[in-house]
């Protein structure tokens, strides 16, 4: 270890941040600290921004620490149930076999071996330590990321987006509109779609809707600390359908949520092109996260065509 590593990390403890094997339940004051070592390290997979880490963290129970001087993030024990028993791609510098390493003998040790996994790893990773006997590799498909050219999503060109602008078309000739960037006072009326959206959908028949939902809320009631961008678009004068996201890396935006009313067609392609000529125009690709295995999530995403699926995989130790 370093002088200036042995610095960072008494910085740390100093600080209040925890060092391996101690870890600490992710909280909103922990935002600027592990938004700088996540944008530091560039990451080109959706989970890897503090928006999504912190709207997620009580149904993953998600904790995090300091190890080797990168960031861990484990799925411990939501609401003190059973943990999880799996972790989050290391983040940092590369080599990162070894870091895996110690994380994944760490799972091992709390919940088994069999429970020891690194979930939503990144290509670079996996590639790193395909050479290395002691981990399996395995490719995670529901979770790979959809990466569309944002020139594609503004200006849906070409036969492939007939459907689309015909979407488009039906719904601007049907309703009065318009868009507006989202701010703070349109927190509460946006609480109220998403209350409206899910019971539309039954969030509470589905687990996943459910953790969803919670993911909406959060977001929503800490728009200003997360620091994302947003938009609206109302009909009718009233907020049908919103959108937040905010930058992955130096090139690419991600889509963290997007809602709108499921009875008003067209008006999903609609807040889709709107927010990414508005206000990602100055990008070059735009990450719409996964489809979490779900065949109509899918569908939908695929016919936005996308430039490339951004693959993930589940590594643990043999």
């Amino acid at each position: 270890m370093t002088g200036l590593t042995t610095l960072c990390y008494k910085r740390d403890m100093s600080a209040g941040f925890p060092l391996f094997p101690r870890f600490k339940p992710l909280e909103i004051s922990d935002r600027e600290f592990l938004r700088s070592r996540l944008w530091d390290f560039q990451p080109r997979t959706s989970e890897l921004t503090f928006t999504n880490l912190f709207i997620w963290r009580k149904y993953y129970g998600f904790e995090w620490s300091v190890l080797d001087d990168r960031l861990a993030v484990i799925a411990a024990s939501p609401e003190g149930g059973p943990r999880r028993g799996w972790a989050l791609p290391p983040v940092g510098a590369q080599p990162r076999a070894e870091t895996a390493k110690r994380l994944l003998e760490s799972l091992a040790e709390r919940g088994g071996p069999a429970a020891a996994q690194i979930q939503r790893a990144d290509r670079l990773l996996a590639e790193e330590l395909q050479s290395r006997p002691e981990f399996s590799i395995s490719p995670a498909r529901d979770d790979y990321d959809y990466v569309y050219l944002t020139r594609d999503l503004i200006e849906l060109a070409g036969s492939r987006y007939h459907g689309k602008r015909n979407h488009i078309a039906r719904f601007t000739a049907a309703y009065d509109y318009r868009y507006e960037p989202f701010d703070a006072g349109h927190v509460p009326e946006c609480l109220e779609l998403a209350e409206a959206w899910c019971a539309f959908k039954r969030c509470e028949d589905d687990l996943d809707l459910i953790g969803e939902h919670d993911a909406v809320k959060e977001a929503l009631s800490h728009f200003t600390a997360l620091g994302v961008s947003g938009g609206v678009v109302r009909v009718g004068g009233k907020i049908k359908a919103f959108t937040l996201g905010e930058l992955l890396n130096s090139r690419t935006a991600v889509i963290h949520i997007e809602k709108a009313d499921p009875e008003i067609r067209g008006l999903y392609p609609v807040i889709n092109r709107e927010f990414c000529r508005r206000r990602w125009a100055g990008t070059e690709a735009v990450n719409r996260e996964q489809d979490m295995g779900e065949p109509g999530l899918r569908k939908a995403k695929l016919s936005y065509h996308p430039d490339h699926l951004e693959e993930k995989f589940i590594i643990a130790l043999k």
